[in-house]
């Protein structure tokens, strides 16, 4: 009996969902049972009492309505929403939907075709039954990316290409005239052409062979293909810049404030091209401080309109690879004529400070200038200026690889800009400012740029000393603008996911942190204390990387929310105009305003916000894969070693383990692990064995090797060995 009703439950939620989809698809035309029956391929009677049963059922819940005697339309807007696809790598999706509290459950059955990111109309339906609602998508509004980067598979007559992609739960069928120059086993990029209602997988044309898996270049280039960024400039873009007259003029500096006189210097990474702030400092007749934060005048070239700005807004940000930049500007203007490099020469848009002893900013002026650098430091030259207090950068650090010494208003400057720059931070951490330092993993490559070793870098006084000019000059920038109430692009970011940070702190009270949820205030400051108490200690980078996860994603915007992690109320991105296409915009927008313009048109600027923070997006998620390409590939190399890790991650199939001297991560199979019989404990987030009780918990320090580096999947597995008693 059980089983019968079991059985006819989930006919009748397939059946309600299938008329309700029938009827959503055209919401202006009715339809009887026989019509539904003849769509839905059934004539069976017990088949068609249970559609006219649905059919009084959904008319009840007021979903359709019944207009003529057996005839039914839906009732637009019921149930019916519009959102996202988050795919797992099960093959289920989940709905995510603004309108609705939670995400909604699609089963691999009611995706219909909806691939991860895909903007769908779903049906949501909670049967008379007190389950949780699940979803059946009816609309395919907007695909998420219709080109995939995977490895061919030719057959006799077609192909197929099969993706790296966990969340790409089917193949791509290449019939034969679409396979192109492709070989068998190489890394192509294809375009999605159809897919057919009732074909298992969609159809595709090989659009450009990438090379042969396992090969660097193929590698790095499907990267950026997996994410449609592009690795070259169109010729006529790079036509088009190089004919761009770059030469400083005497007419064009009568029109800007002249500063070239004023002690100018740079300070930047020692392997930077694109020099796109420098600072300025001189003492005043009032013994306050002027300090200029010079950035490259990018929007004095790039015109609105031309086909170089189009390109530089479709990138919208260079994109950082391990071994490469790919830059958002072409190299004429963001290696040269933009890039305040040392004894030339530059236009430059400043926002200019006049900050007392104790750092308050009693004046601000912003507008256009021309400036000559004195000086480019390396971080490492300011950093020793800073600890040693001399005038002498010894070889080791000198950019020349020679010692020299600084000239001495150079080294006075730099000292009291590190001694402001230290009160600003100060007031900003006591403002309820984040502080995340987190740890990068950097690479060392030989000529072939294989990874041969790898460091961490940190930041120090000196980065923290441009941090925070930057900081103060792209505040000052939105403050003014904002408190104009004109439009204008904001960088923002709002407060941290209550339900993160509460299972942030069930694993972190593990290790005796913990954080007080009592005021914004106090939730500000013990995070700050948590990322200070694990500087250094083992469980340091997965505490990093698990506060960061509870927070919300900053963005671009004209709705100013204010920025949570700054602790600032106006902020935007004004000090990076080679590699940010928003930080462009703030310039024109500062320019126009300053020249006395109207507020602009909101809508159009949100629009370009938002396609800025998705390419952002994109190319944080593409510099993420190269990190871990390059772990990969550097973890090849030392299969036989030993390593001490920490334990990172627990789920029901393994754990992750990070490796302590190089911060690749790895998993190791539950059921490779020898020394017991291990299960999940969810409420510990550990392993537990079944015959010793023994935990394999967060934090704890293992020994691995490497089973296995999978250079395209770009996934390390490693052998587990024993823990570190």
């Amino acid at each position: 009996m059980n089983k019968k009703i079991k059985k006819l439950n989930k006919k009748e939620k397939d059946f309600s969902a299938k008329i309700y989809k029938i009827l959503s698809q055209e919401p202006s035309k009715s339809f009887n049972y026989k019509q539904i029956a003849a769509i839905l391929e059934v004539n069976d009677t017990q088949s068609r009492n249970e559609i006219i049963k649905e059919l009084k059922y959904l008319a009840s819940k007021e979903k359709i309505e019944e207009i003529d005697r057996g005839k039914y339309r839906v009732i637009s807007g019921s149930d019916y929403y519009e959102g996202f696809i988050d795919m797992t790598s099960r093959k289920t999706g989940y709905f995510v939907c603004d309108e609705l509290e939670k995400d909604v459950l699609i089963p691999f059955a009611n995706l219909n075709h909806a691939l991860d990111g895909d903007k769908v109309k779903c049906y949501i339906y909670n049967k008379r039954a007190s389950r949780r609602p699940e979803a059946e998508v009816v609309e395919i509004l907007q695909r998420a990316k219709n080109e995939f980067v995977g490895v061919i598979d030719i057959q006799k007559n077609f192909a197929f290409v099969t993706t790296a992609n966990a969340k790409m739960y089917t193949d791509i069928f290449i019939p034969k005239n679409d396979i192109g120059e492709a070989q068998h086993g190489e890394v192509v990029l294809v375009r999605m052409t159809d897919w057919p209602k009732k074909a298992d997988s969609p159809f595709g044309k090989v659009v450009k062979v990438l090379g042969k898996p396992g090969e660097h270049n193929t590698e790095i280039h499907a990267i950026l293909a997996e994410y449609g960024l592009p690795y070259d400039f169109p010729i006529e873009v790079e036509a088009f810049a190089n004919k761009i007259d770059t030469s400083i003029t005497v007419e064009e500096i009568a029109k800007r404030r002249d500063m070239r006189n004023v002690l100018t210097f740079t300070i930047d990474p020692k392997d930077a091209k694109d020099f796109d702030d420098a600072l300025s400092f001189q003492v005043l007749e009032n013994g306050n401080y002027e300090i200029g934060v010079h950035i490259a005048d990018v929007s004095h070239y790039v015109k609105e309109g031309t086909i170089l700005d189009d390109e530089a807004y479709h990138r919208a940000t260079s994109v950082y690879l391990v071994d490469r930049v790919v830059p958002m500007l072409p190299e004429v203007l963001s290696n040269f004529a933009c890039s305040l490099r040392p004894h030339e020469e530059k236009y430059t848009f400043s926002a200019v400070f006049q900050l007392n002893e104790k750092a308050e900013v009693i004046d601000s002026w912003f507008g256009r200038t021309v400036i000559y650098s004195d000086q480019r430091f390396a971080y490492e030259e300011a950093q020793e200026i800073i600890e040693t207090k001399s005038d002498i950068i010894p070889a080791h650090i000198s950019l020349t690889g020679e010692q020299y010494h600084a000239p001495k208003p150079i080294v006075e400057a730099t000292l009291k800009l590190d001694e402001l720059a230290k009160k600003l931070r100060s007031k900003r951490m006591a403002a309820g400012a984040i502080s995340f330092d987190k740890v990068e993993v950097k690479f060392n490559l030989n000529e072939n740029a294989e990874p041969v070793g790898v460091f961490f870098k940190q930041s120090k006084d000196a980065n923290h000393l441009i941090e925070e000019f930057m900081l103060l000059a792209n505040r000052k920038v939105a403050e003014f603008i904002g408190k104009q109430k004109k439009t204008f692009v904001y960088r923002i970011h709002d407060e941290p996911n209550e339900d993160k940070l509460m299972s942030l702190q069930s694993v972190i009270s593990k290790f005796g942190y913990s954080i007080n949820f009592k005021s914004k205030a106090t939730i500000s400051s013990s995070l700050n204390t948590l990322l200070e108490d694990v500087q250094g200690k083992k469980e340091q980078n997965m505490v990093d990387t698990l506060a960061i996860r509870c927070m919300s994603k900053a963005a671009y915007s004209t709705q100013n929310i204010g920025h949570y992690g700054l602790a600032f109320d106006y902020y935007s991105h004004f000090t990076s105009p080679i590699r940010r296409y928003p930080d462009v915009m703030a310039h024109r927008l500062l320019q126009y305003y300053l020249d006395g313009g109207k507020s602009v048109n909101e809508e159009d600027y949100e629009e370009k916000c938002k396609h800025s923070s998705e390419m952002e997006s994109l190319a944080a998620n593409a510099e993420r894969d190269s990190v871990k390409y390059m772990q990969v590939k550097y973890m090849q190399d030392h299969k036989d070693q030993e390593f001490l890790g920490v334990v990172s991650g627990v789920t029901e199939w393994g754990v992750y383990v990070e490796i302590v001297e190089n911060k690749c991560e790895g998993m190791c199979r539950i059921r490779e692990i020898k020394d017991d019989y291990y299960v999940f404990d969810e409420k510990q987030y550990a392993l537990v064995g079944e015959m010793t009780k023994s935990l394999i918990q967060l934090g704890d320090e293992v020994y691995v090797k490497v089973k296995n580096a999978d250079l395209v999947k770009k996934q390390l597995d490693f052998w587990y060995i024993r823990k570190n008693e």
